[in-house]
């Protein structure tokens, strides 16, 4: 059934792959071209949006978690590319979709099936964020541009992903979020801490250093994480190996803490936030369906114009916590505020069985921790599942390079039995660790948020690996015939 959409799939452009082998400097050349055309969608605003009435807060992490920048040309970002992701895996794991991506003709199957997906929630997702008030447009009559550009703006991000997989040194994902993090910490640094600080001086009195010193708790708090979840990145178990045809030749296999690294946050995350973007459409919702739409999530109008999420099974699970900036930044006011707020403020909660009942905020910070846990740790065995780092397919590829485990017999089962003992507990603990480690940081208010934090240094510790990696390989050619 699936060979029907090859009719559709052959209209579907795709970026081809370099003619041989690249050095370093081509990746890198192409990686510098292709991170400058993000950067140009990035700082470009689609005509017809009105950019003065868009707000912070849950915008912000949005934006990091999607490479996006609310009312520019990549408003949509890449969330299509991971929805895509995220919805084909699914579909292969229930068994709806069968393909073998070890195939290479199926591979490229389910490549340009997820392309394709990806195209159309893109434009799903451009109608959507504007028709519901999530980009404020400056008239009405200029709906339909708005949608085409962001649209337009999220298609080329599909293409440019593919095309830094193939040419650049990592994928575009990573790059871009990692970019956008990079920007955020910087421009947020200069345009609202540095302001905050002058402003606590200029105030004088008693209060004034200490106000000032204060002002850049956002940029201590990400100094804090950052550190964090670099030293988490670096622990590791390191499993011993022989070569079972050179006697004496040995070496280990590192299993990290972080066996998947940040993907169960992206994909969870992702996730979370793409729920607010769909169920957006509840807030119109009337009739007999009002009371199940309040249910799920309810929204009030803001100052902005936007619908403003306040309530419901999916505030409850959703990071929308106010920054500790001054409120002329778009923040609560202060860290003292802030507490305050997590420890005092309540929120609605409508029961169809029983009417409207407030919950405290303090609630919305473990519930929203738990869940983002718990998805964490379903994404991330999920993932090894799906990519195959899972200990059965390892434990494949260990035997069919020649490894085996000192003191055992050369045996795939054998080496499946041993890593057994690892790799899932390891799973678990490194997703409750990374998802804990993201709730915690995001609750801060670090500037660049510190999920944006700890989703750069994973990516920048992976780029790390596949550099050194490469290095290896260019000093010694014939390692890159053994290992592919």
């Amino acid at each position: 059934m699936i060979e029907k959409l090859d009719a559709i799939l052959k209209f579907i452009p795709s970026i081809k792959k370099p003619e041989g082998p690249m050095g370093f400097k081509d990746k890198l050349k192409w990686t510098g071209m292709i991170m400058t055309v993000y950067f140009l969608l990035f700082s470009i605003p689609a005509y017809g949006v009105n950019m003065v009435t868009i707000s912070s807060g849950l915008f912000q992490l949005m934006s990091i978690v999607f490479a996006a920048r609310i009312g520019s040309l990549i408003t949509v970002g890449i969330g299509p590319i991971v929805l895509a992701s995220i919805l084909l895996q699914l579909l292969m794991g229930a068994g709806l979709i069968k393909l073998d991506t070890n195939d290479m003709e199926q591979k490229g199957r389910f490549q340009s099936i997820q392309k394709l997906t990806a195209i159309i929630i893109a434009i799903v997702e451009a109608v959507i964020f504007t028709s519901t008030g999530y980009v404020p447009i400056l008239n009405n009559s200029l709906f339909w541009i708005v949608a085409a550009q962001l649209a337009f703006g999220a298609i080329v991000i599909i293409f440019l992903d593919e095309m830094m997989t193939k040419y650049g040194l990592t994928s575009g994902i990573n790059l871009f979020i990692a970019g956008g993090v990079a920007y955020s910490i910087i421009a947020g640094t200069i345009s609202i801490l540095f302001p905050e600080a002058a402003s606590a001086i200029a105030s004088g009195g008693a209060g004034a250093i200490p106000n000032a010193i204060m002002a850049f708790g956002p940029l201590f708090f990400a100094i804090i994480v950052f550190l964090i979840s670099i030293y988490v990145y670096d622990m590791k178990v390191e499993l011993p190996l022989v070569f079972s045809q050179f006697r004496g030749v040995g070496g280990r296999l590192p299993i990290p803490l972080l066996y998947v690294s940040v993907l169960p946050v992206i994909l969870a995350t992702s996730f979370e936030l793409s729920l607010d973007v769909w169920f957006r459409f509840l807030a119109g919702v009337g009739g007999s369906l009002a009371n199940l739409a309040k249910f799920i999530a309810l929204y009030t109008p803001s100052s902005t114009g936007t619908p403003q999420l306040s309530g419901g099974l999916l505030y409850l699970i959703s990071p929308s916590f106010p920054l500790p900036y001054a409120a002329q930044y778009g923040g609560i006011g202060s860290y003292a505020t802030y507490f305050t707020y997590l420890a005092t403020f309540k929120t609605q909660l409508y029961l169809p069985w029983g009417g409207f009942v407030f919950v405290p905020e303090w609630v919305h910070v473990i519930v929203y921790t738990v869940v983002l846990i718990l998805l964490c740790i379903v994404f991330g065995k999920f993932w090894i599942e799906m990519t195959g780092q899972n200990p059965k397919t390892v434990a494949e590829q260990l035997q069919e390079i020649g490894w085996q485990i000192p003191g055992f017999r050369r045996d795939p089962r054998i080496i499946e039995s041993v890593l057994n003992k690892y790799i899932p507990t390891i799973t678990v603990l490194g997703s409750v660790i990374v998802g804990l480690l993201a709730a915690l940081a995001t609750l801060t208010g670090a500037v660049g948020t510190g999920m944006g934090i700890l989703l750069t240094v994973g990516i920048m510790y992976m780029l790390y690996q596949q550099l050194e990696q490469q290095h290896m390989l260019e000093g010694y050619p014939a390692l890159d015939k053994i290992l592919s």
